[in-house]
């Protein structure tokens, strides 16, 4: 098993004081950021670009998820590796086939990109990204439309995590999208390891607390015991 890895979002951060919350995130026992990049197109929103990406970089202590919800990742790929992604995930909707997938893969490969991820939406097939499952460090299904924080979670798109994992999928399954302490434990029983949660930590009166709590949540139920923390994730090259 991996181990289970919780990842902020910096979406439902304070923007105003974005160093801040990082280290407000990482005190509280985060082993990811995670960076939604939104560009107005692929979804109705924009968020932030590769400088503010490089910015975080230069302060944060644990690695960046950095999650491209954008109509053209490989365009835009090379700004966000020479800005500091440590995960570079891109949507399976932005590409018209298999090999429009397999063309993105390399490219990122190409970069240096330490892990490369797949994402796919709530209404996407998880069939989509068999074809390509060996060739990735990672999984991101959106238990959530993307686009805006603070919605609620689909609880039937946990059926996608057994579905891979019986396919043999050993990588990274992270879900992203009302994970909160009512869901996370269901998540985990499904076969995910990496829990992007929003609001449900920086919203809290204690974010150290709260992910605590998260975290033994999802190592109960997946059977694993509370040796295996956040610590131990960090310390394995996340």
């Amino acid at each position: 098993m991996h181990p289970v890895r919780i990842a902020p979002s910096m979406l439902a951060s304070d923007f105003s004081r974005l160093g801040a919350e990082l280290a407000r995130a990482e005190a509280a026992g985060a082993d990811w950021h995670h960076v939604d990049v939104m560009d107005g197109h692929f979804v109705p929103n924009l968020t932030i670009g590769a400088p503010v990406v490089a910015s975080l970089h230069k302060v944060a202590r644990v690695p960046l998820d950095v999650h491209l919800m954008i109509s053209e990742p490989l365009r835009y790929a090379p700004d966000f590796a020479k800005a500091g992604a440590h995960v570079l995930t891109f949507h399976i909707e932005t590409c018209a086939n298999e090999a429009a997938a397999r063309a993105v893969l390399r490219g990122f490969r190409k970069l240096g990109i330490e892990r490369v991820g797949v994402s796919l939406n709530p209404d996407t097939e998880v069939e989509r990204v068999a074809p390509i499952l060996s060739e990735l460090d990672l999984v991101l299904v959106m238990s959530v439309f993307p686009g805006f924080g603070g919605q609620k979670f689909l609880p039937e798109v946990l059926a996608k995590g057994r579905c891979l994992r019986a396919a043999g999928f050993g990588g990274l399954l992270e879900i992203d999208g009302g994970v909160n302490r009512d869901t996370i434990a269901a998540c985990a029983a499904a076969g995910f390891d990496s829990f992007v949660m929003g609001s449900a930590l920086y919203g809290a009166a204690d974010m150290g607390a709260e992910l605590a709590h998260c975290r033994a949540q999802a190592l109960a139920a997946r059977g694993t015991n509370s040796s295996d923390t956040g610590a131990s994730a960090r310390g394995s090259a996340q």
